[in-house]
């Protein structure tokens, strides 16, 4: 129990088992280094060929690295992006919601125009040609509703009397106005009552009758131009003028 290892092992071949691991462990330190150095070899088979990409190098040649395509692996994250869901409901509902906007103040509306009757009217007598001649002053209230510019093309007016036209007016490019906000357009249509109703004028200067009433009628057609769509509105009203009263003879 008490012998010592070095009297089992002779000093002679402990000294050579250590001089074998050291020559094992060298031998092995320069195989590795081999294998690091060692160049990229294709070992083919019957049933495999050399890789056309790198041609048994190993390595990936400059001027074609444009040509090739990378395979990604199917579980590679890249190829699941997060959120998916989340940006296309968003991209979704963001289109719906520009869609709606540019409906809603795009779409045509209504302008309003809206006529008080005469505001003023100027009557001359002629003695010699028994006509009565009548200026007629008229303001028209437009309102531009849309949210984006119009322009008033025309404004035309006819006065009749006893269904017989007695005078005219066209005003062409009227005005632009702007959006939703109203503006005032103000013309006068020269009327001559005459010719076959000649008996106008006797009525007129009658001195037996207080007023001498007798009763006008006017249309107006405005035409408007937004957007490339055309817009016509007509307004018609009838009005009492006293032709014998405050009028001027010539």
């Amino acid at each position: 129990m008490g012998t010592r290892l070095s009297s089992l092992f002779p000093s002679g071949k402990q000294e050579s088992c250590d001089q074998d691991r050291k020559e094992s462990s060298l031998s092995r330190h320069v195989q590795e280094d081999e294998i690091a150095h060692f160049p990229y070899v294709e070992f083919t088979g019957q049933d495999s060929i050399t890789c056309p990409t790198c041609q048994g190098t190993g390595q990936v040649q400059t001027g074609r690295m444009n040509e090739l395509v990378a395979l990604v692996p199917y579980s590679d994250q890249r190829l699941q992006p997060q959120r998916t869901k989340l940006y296309v409901l968003l991209s979704v509902i963001a289109c719906i919601l520009i869609s709606v906007l540019v409906a809603f103040f795009s779409f045509p509306r209504a302008v309003l125009i809206e006529g008080n009757g005469f505001q003023s009217a100027q009557v001359r007598l002629d003695k010699n040609s028994s006509q009565v001649f009548i200026t007629l002053m008229t303001t028209l209230n437009i309102s531009n509703t849309n949210f984006y510019s119009v322009f008033i093309q025309s404004v035309s007016s006819e006065v009749f009397y006893l269904n017989t036209v007695i005078g005219t007016q066209k005003i062409e490019n009227v005005s632009v106005i702007q959006p939703l906000s109203k503006k005032q357009v103000n013309f006068t249509v020269n009327a001559e009552i005459g010719g076959a109703l000649h008996f106008v004028y006797n009525y007129c200067t009658e001195p037996s009758l207080v007023i001498h009433n007798i009763v006008i009628f006017m249309r107006t057609t405005v035409k408007v131009l937004y957007l490339k769509n055309k817009y016509q509105d007509s307004l018609e009203w009838y009005q009492y003028i006293d032709c014998g009263a405050h009028y001027s003879s010539i």
